[in-house]
This record gives structure tokens, C-alpha cells and sequence, in this order.
């Protein structure tokens, strides 16, 4: 049996575990097919415990992982089509000895306002996919996390409920306001992850002044500039024509049909598991907690959302704007065994980027970030320090691998 075929199987198996094939729907199924399609060329672990013990461990899991849990000081700012978008602020901790020496306070100035770091997450995510780094540089400075419309704490695109597509210039209009709102004045750092890396260029291109007058660093994890139609996400040349040709129009029907979906979603959770740890992680010994943890914020996409995302990606072409940054100090990174944004377009954004800082992190898939957080908060520290928003020797806290030893 080939694994396209092992992976339809276990569809058919848990959607009809669920209970009534018609209940579950027609939508579940066609979730369970665009899986298996996913799926061929790949062998897809079959889990021997039974669904009952998964479920208890799922809990155990989630009861246990602090991931995610980290608050700042809330906001909310109104985006150009009545969006409000949430965000949050960790201030600097005076008393951590961590931020960068103040300059002389000369008679009638005010104090040097200090570098904030704004984070950008990814599609299907949240700025809780920053746990690591938000952890290990708290209180040292002055960050910024916000969720992109339609996730997390954000509302749901109001132009998007009136049917008009997402895009990415209206993501990178949406920083906009959330930097007017949260960081109205002095030096910035953009920090993002896949979307929200695309989200920052989509800010360059329609605000480069901006850039050029405030921003002193960039760093873009996992992402892309453009021709994200050419990515196979590992699949044999049949696998992925046939996921371009059908995937965004079962999307859309898939988006019509919310309750349904949720159903089929829930009665496939475990084959769902599996696809987003392949899709999210390069290594085998990622924490059990993370990998629920990445998964836990995949799920909490609604399907809707995931459906009218998902064009704007084949759309998306910013190369040229990265040109504006060609004098910012810049990190880009992305993981060796990245699936969904392959190393090659972060080297593709290197190149258009001569002086920046290219790493490519080993053993690693497209959330390095929470994968592998020790490297990016090291080199993330180290653009910090470049750019003079922490002292070189700035301990930026614990952050450790969450890589389990191999027995």
C-alpha cells in the first residue's frame, strides 16, 4: 500500500469513528483528500495507542507547556478598512541592567526613546509562535507582538467579511497602524516569520520613507519574496500539480462550510497532527510539548480563514521593495528542512541583501523559531547588538533547545 493510500485509509477510519458519515460531512472528507494528497511520497506514521489515550496525553500536554502563555501590556488599533487589530507591549526592565547606555541628557532634551522590536508571525499562527524569543528578551528591550488580522486575538478582516480577498499589502498596511499605534516614535527592528516576513517587505513597498527614517534592523525567518507557486512542499511532481490545481478551489468551498469542516478536522486530528509536525519541523526529537503547542495554534485557524488566505501567497512578489532595506543591517534565516518556504528564498533574499547575516540552521523546518529557538534568539541578540539596541554583552535570559536527547 503507498502512503497516499495508508493516509486515505486512516481518513476513512477516523472520520468514520466520529460517528454519522453525513454528519461529518462531505467537508471532512474532502479534508481527508486533501491530506492523503499531500501525503503521497510521504510515509505517514501510524500511531498504535489507542484514540482515548492520545487525547489524555493531548491534555496532559497542554496542561504542562507554559508555551504561549506570556502576556504583555494590550492594545488595540483600527486598521484603513475597520479591522481592529490586538497587539501587546513588553516594556524595558529598568532593573535588568540589560538596555543600551543612555547618551548624555543634554539641558532641554528628552531622553533617547528606545529601539522597539516588532514582531510579525506567520499564517495560521499567532505572535504567541514567538514564546522563545519573547522570553528570552524580556525586559531587556522593548518589543512589540501583535496578531495578523483574521488570527490570534485580532479581529476577523472586515473587508474579508465583505468578501474582498486578503493580500499582503493590506497586511503590510495593517503594521502600519499597529506601529503608529505601539511604536509612534524612535528606531525600530522588524522581525518576520514567513507571512509576517512578507508582511514587513509589504510595508517597505508602500511606506518607504518609514523604513529609511526609523528603521535600523530587519530580520526575516523562514520567508519568502515571491514565487511560492514553484514550492513542491516535498511532494512528487504528480502529488503537488494536482494539490495547485485543486487546493484553492476546495478551499473555498471548504470556507462555505465552517461547522462541517470543524467536524471533520476533529474527527481526523490525529492524521492532522502528523501532517503539521511534518510540515512544521525538521527534526525527530522536537519536545512533544512544542509539537503540540505549533499544533494547538494551527488549529485555531478557522478553516474560512485558512481558504481566503491562502491565493495571496501565489501572488505575493516583493523582491524589489527588499531593495529598501539594502542599508539596513539585516538576519536571514531559515531552517535546512524547510518545507513550506525553502531555504533557497531566504537565500534568493540574501542575495538581494549583500551585507546581511545569512544562516541556515541544520535539522530544522519552517518553525525554526520554536524548533531550534536557542539559534534565532542568539542571532536575532547578536542584530540587536549590531544595531546598538542592547550592549554586546547583554545576557538575553534562558531560552535553551527544545531538541530531546537522542537515546
Amino acid at each position: 500500500m503507498s502512503a497516499g493510500e495508508a493516509a486515505a485509509e486512516t481518513v476513512v477510519d477516523a472520520v468514520a469513528a466520529a460517528g454519522n458519515w453525513r454528519r461529518a460531512g462531505v467537508a471532512g472528507a474532502a479534508i481527508g483528500v486533501i491530506a492523503a494528497g499531500a501525503a503521497a511520497g510521504v510515509a505517514v506514521e501510524r500511531l498504535t495507542v489507542g484514540r482515548g489515550m492520545r487525547k489524555k496525553a493531548r491534555l496532559a500536554l497542554d496542561a504542562s507547556g507554559p508555551y504561549g502563555s506570556l502576556r504583555g501590556m494590550p492594545g488595540r488599533v483600527v486598521a484603513d478598512d475597520g479591522t481592529e487589530l490586538y497587539y501587546e507591549v513588553d516594556e524595558v526592565d529598568p532593573d535588568t541592567g540589560g538596555t543600551a547606555p543612555r547618551k548624555r541628557r543634554l539641558f532641554g532634551r528628552k531622553t533617547p526613546v528606545p529601539v522597539t522590536v516588532v514582531f510579525s508571525h506567520g499564517y495560521c499562527l499567532s505572535q504567541d509562535s514567538w514564546h522563545f524569543q519573547r522570553a528570552a528578551l524580556r525586559g531587556v528591550v522593548r518589543t512589540v507582538h501583535w496578531d495578523q488580522r483574521s488570527h490570534g486575538r485580532s479581529a476577523r478582516g472586515a473587508a474579508q467579511a465583505d468578501g474582498v480577498p486578503v493580500t499582503i499589502d493590506q497586511l503590510g498596511r495593517d503594521l502600519r497602524a499597529v506601529l503608529d499605534a505601539a511604536a509612534p516614535e524612535g528606531p525600530l527592528v522588524l522581525v518576520g516569520h514567513s507571512m509576517g516576513g512578507m508582511t514587513v517587505m509589504a510595508l517597505a513597498a508602500h511606506y518607504p520613507e518609514l523604513v529609511r527614517e526609523r528603521v535600523v534592523g530587519v530580520a526575516f525567518v523562514g520567508t519568502s519574496s515571491g514565487k511560492l507557486g514553484e514550492v513542491n512542499y516535498g511532494l512528487p511532481v504528480a502529488g503537488v500539480n494536482v494539490v495547485r490545481r485543486v487546493l484553492p478551489g476546495v478551499l473555498r468551498a471548504l470556507g462555505s462550510q465552517v461547522d462541517l469542516v470543524e467536524k471533520g478536522r476533529r474527527a481526523t486530528a490525529d492524521l492532522f497532527a502528523g501532517m503539521i509536525k511534518r510540515y512544521s519541523f525538521g527534526s525527530k526529537d522536537v519536545d512533544p510539548a512544542v509539537a503540540r503547542f505549533a499544533e494547538r495554534l494551527i488549529e485555531g485557524t478557522p478553516i474560512d480563514v485558512v481558504a481566503e488566505f491562502y491565493p495571496a501567497f501565489q501572488e505575493h512578489d516583493k523582491a524589489e521593495a527588499l531593495d529598501i532595506f539594502a542599508e539596513v543591517p539585516a538576519l536571514v534565516l531559515a531552517g535546512d528542512k524547510d518545507l513550506v518556504t525553502p531555504s533557497a528564498h531566504s537565500e534568493a533574499i540574501a542575495d538581494l541583501l549583500p551585507d546581511a547575516e545569512m544562516v541556515i540552521v541544520p535539522d530544522a523546518g519552517h518553525l525554526v523559531m520554536l524548533e531550534h529557538p536557542e539559534v534565532v534568539t542568539d542571532r536575532l541578540a547578536d542584530l540587536l547588538a549590531r544595531v546598538g539596541a542592547v550592549p554586546a554583552a547583554t545576557n538575553v535570559g534562558a531560552y535553551g533547545s527544545t531538541a530531546q536527547p537522542r537515546n
